[in-house]
């Protein structure tokens, strides 16, 4: 591979969503909103799981981690894409798009590795219910969290130092609306084989083998409820369970599409929706998927708001 030199290129131009001059407004106010609805969502259910002594179990915990997980991912995009709405000149430096990526890389790792504890999870609750407080204790929930986060940031660390050794000098725009990896290869003057190897192989890593740990559970879950003879225990053990997979559907599709492929087959107009799909979109929708048809959730959310009406 050869080593890029860094005075070539001092920043990357974004080309963003589109180059019609007439959306820029109109996107800008769409994707505010979202931003918006995003944090606020996600910050509320962090902030719900963190006052209800109700929601302190395994399974909240991991959510409230998956929603600050989702509030920092679009917190790394949004802002720079907002503020490229509203300017001509959609640069980014060297050293912020690094940033930027390396952050983005942590974050979808993370989020991927929670889904699959989630389901593991559930897996326990509803398979092994009498061993749950003993397996899923707050100290392994903690570790388990803690390892998430440590295999994302070495797994962004690698992925950074052998996207910013490439030589960018043909060109400085990089199609996309945010510094991804797949644009910044397809951008790259360099050979880029062993970056799609590294590339393939730890996305494979750790997306194959959690969207397999999210499979194996639910066989095991489905199994399980199928044996039970209470007809009100098989729906309830069903709607514990709907959300989850709603937001695992969601997730895993839109990024084994974008990543488990040749940098040849890249089309940036499809990428570009995909990417705002999983990395705007899915964020914000997260809190509606996980308290809309929970009425563990929505009974926390009647108590604060009861609480919060009765001291005013």
């Amino acid at each position: 591979m050869e080593k890029g030199n860094h005075s070539e290129v001092t920043e990357f131009i974004l080309s963003g969503l589109t180059d019609h001059s007439e959306m820029q407004v109109p996107l800008f106010g769409v994707f505010l909103l979202i931003y918006c609805i995003t944090l606020v969502g996600n910050g509320g259910m962090i902030l719900l799981i963190t006052i209800d002594p109700r929601l302190h179990t395994p399974m909240y915990f991991f959510l409230s981690n998956l929603s600050f997980c989702d509030l920092c991912y679009s917190t790394i995009i949004s802002p720079k894409m907002l503020l490229n709405f509203l300017t001509e000149r959609k640069s980014i430096s060297y050293t912020a798009c690094a940033v930027q990526m390396n952050l983005s890389v942590v974050f979808t790792d993370v989020e991927c590795l929670l889904l699959a504890l989630m389901a593991y999870d559930r897996y326990v609750a509803i398979c092994n219910p009498l061993l749950y407080t003993v397996t899923m204790s707050r100290q392994l929930c903690k570790q388990l969290v803690v390892g998430a986060y440590a295999v994302g940031v070495v797994d962004s660390m690698i992925n950074t130092c052998f996207i910013f050794r490439l030589s960018f000098c043909s060109s400085n725009i990089i199609n996309h609306f945010f510094c991804d990896i797949p644009p910044l290869l397809a951008l790259s003057c360099s050979d880029t084989r062993i970056n799609e190897i590294v590339l393939f192989a730890f996305t494979s890593c750790i997306t194959v083998s959690s969207f397999l740990t999210v499979l194996l559970s639910y066989v095991y879950i489905i199994s399980t409820i199928l044996q039970i003879r209470s007809t009100e225990g098989q729906p309830k053990a069903f709607s514990t369970c709907s959300f989850h997979l709603t937001a695992v559907a969601l997730y895993f599709g839109t990024l084994l599409f974008m990543y488990l492929r040749p940098t040849s087959s890249y089309s940036m107009a499809t990428d570009k929706v995909a990417t705002v799909f999983y990395t705007v979109a899915i964020p914000m929708l997260n809190p509606f998927i996980y308290s809309l048809r929970n009425t563990e959730v929505k009974d926390a959310l009647r108590r604060a708001m009861n609480k919060l009406l009765t001291n005013s």
